[in-house]
């Protein structure tokens, strides 16, 4: 199962990064590859590219990837879709009859609730925040000039979703596992 993968167009990508060639101007030839994957990034995805050169799974809710400032490595924080906890479905006891949903789902997405469906149900819906380290193997370096952005973020993002997919994947597997089986 792939969580992460990149758009068959990635010429729909390179596009959005020459036209966003300012937002790496601080990249540009630093020696640690962490702002320009960071940049690289954020140009691939959600609402800066609609649809994203980057896709995933549909649990995942969101995906970004920031310098830490602790130690200037690479950082990532991706929002799932999560199942209740095992307590809140133990007994319903809490629900007291008052119709609780969980996530809505549309043509196999997962949703936020529209306006009419909060002023009818209250609506329950859990999330995992998976923060984690992630490797600069493979990052390419910051190009010196603007010439080489293009191929080097699209290399970034290429690492990145890999990466991401190793980091995620099973933990992906593991909530179909177990939504398969409840």
């Amino acid at each position: 199962m792939k969580t992460f993968w990149l758009d068959r167009d990635h010429h729909r990508y390179r596009d959005r990064v020459r036209a966003g060639q300012e937002a790496f101007a601080d990249t540009l030839g630093d020696i640690a590859p962490v702002a320009f994957a960071c940049v690289a990034w954020t140009l691939a995805i959600p609402p800066a590219l609609d649809p994203g050169y980057v896709r995933w799974h549909r649990r995942v809710l969101s995906a970004g990837c920031d310098r830490n400032p602790f130690d200037g490595g690479l950082t990532a924080r991706v929002e799932l879709v999560s199942p209740l906890p095992a307590e809140l479905t133990a007994s319903r006891t809490w629900w007291r009859d008052r119709g609780w949903r969980g996530w809505p789902e549309l043509f196999g997405q997962f949703v936020q609730p529209t306006d009419r469906d909060l002023s009818r149900n209250p609506h329950l819906r859990a999330t995992l925040l998976v923060e984690a380290p992630l490797p600069l193997d493979g990052l390419p370096a910051a190009p010196e000039d603007p010439a080489g952005v293009e191929a080097a973020a699209e290399l970034a993002v290429t690492v990145l979703v890999r990466d991401l997919d190793d980091l995620i994947g099973p933990v992906l597997q593991q909530l179909d596992t177990d939504r398969a089986v409840t």
